[in-house]
């Protein structure tokens, strides 16, 4: 089979790999159907991440089963299946809390490269959801956002305990910001403020449901915020970024008592102790539970609730995966997806 290689920083290569196999009794191997380039993976491929030696890519994938092991029961070849970047078992304490990311079994599906043209996917029954049947068409980059971008919103939702009602602000306007706004929505925030200033990301955060634009950023885009709020700041804020100052604006911008859910993976974050202390805001984050959320999503999906597909807004082959790099990582395109 052939998929993508990062081999240095800005050098993407698509060559060809060994097959998949089922090398446990618990695996599945997917023929994939489409797969996409995630934010997160820029830092690898801009040299913030070392990159030591020539490494598969992607971690985001919908497919079709092909084969499994023989302790695999809930899933069968044949079916369509989404999954999370994470194996898990969904049996352990961690998992049963909610929190799969933290299984005490993970794995990193990433690790092969999902950017390819089958995966192998460890702990099947605990990380595959199939579709009740083969889905439309139309319902595919969908489907693929759950994987990843459209489970991390939720999760940021979640974490910062979205309330009917509330007025939330979410720090960042790629893929998982926009897929934010969605939860957001879906989760009954009234008022959702979109921090961009991007006009056709801007265009897409109000079709997903912003009632406000703050093109401002750093201290302006707080004192904005509090503007907004009557000088108080957002019941919750999603930050969906995972920078120093997307961190810091996202604790001043939220009330006291409020609450942030950070989803970016953080690069050069601190927390000052005292700041947060004082200033009464609760903090959550870290890698999205993606599989806790997986049923749900795609029911909403497949039900014409949510769009998040809409995040794509470049398709490319994915022997041309580096072209969906570049075009993302000079911010000409807010999401790429790849089909084989």
């Amino acid at each position: 089979m052939r998929g993508a290689v990062l081999y240095a920083p800005g050098d993407v290569r698509f060559e060809e790999r060994a097959d998949p196999t089922v090398q446990n009794p618990t695996d599945a191997v997917i023929r994939t159907v489409a797969t996409c380039v995630c934010g997160s993976d820029l830092w690898d491929y801009r040299g913030v991440n070392p990159v030591p030696q020539p490494t598969p890519f992607g971690h985001e994938y919908v497919g079709i089963v092909e084969e499994v092991g023989a302790d695999v029961k809930a899933v069968q070849p044949g079916q369509f299946v989404i999954g999370s970047f994470f194996a898990s078992d969904n049996t352990c304490p961690n998992c049963r809390n909610g929190y799969q990311t933290n299984c005490l079994h993970r794995e990193f599906v990433g690790a092969e490269g999902c950017q390819a043209e089958r995966i192998r996917i460890p702990l099947a029954d605990g990380t595959l959801v199939a579709t009740p049947e083969l889905p439309e068409e139309k319902y595919v980059p969908s489907l693929l956002a759950c994987s990843d971008v459209m489970g991390t919103g939720w999760y940021a939702a979640k974490a910062a305990e979205v309330r009917p009602g509330d007025t939330v602000a979410v720090v960042g306007d790629g893929a998982v910001g926009l897929c934010a706004l969605i939860a957001a929505k879906e989760l009954g925030a009234e008022r959702i403020i979109a921090m961009s200033r991007h006009q056709s990301r801007q265009k897409l955060a109000r079709e997903f449901g912003a009632t406000d634009v703050v093109a401002e950023r750093g201290e302006d885009g707080v004192a904005r915020i509090k503007e907004l709020t009557g000088g108080i700041g957002a019941d919750r804020v999603l930050e969906c970024v995972g920078n120093e100052q997307s961190m810091q604006q996202a604790l001043a911008s939220t009330r006291p008592g409020g609450n942030v859910g950070f989803v970016g993976v953080p690069h050069g974050v601190s927390l000052d102790g005292e700041q947060l202390f004082f200033s009464h805001v609760g903090v959550r984050g870290g890698p999205a539970p993606v599989r806790e959320y997986l049923p749900h999503l795609i029911d909403l999906v497949l039900a014409d609730r949510i769009d998040p597909g809409k995040v794509f807004d470049l398709e490319l082959p994915l022997s041309r995966a580096a072209e969906g790099y570049k075009a993302m990582d000079e911010r000409r395109a807010i999401k790429i997806l790849l089909r084989p």
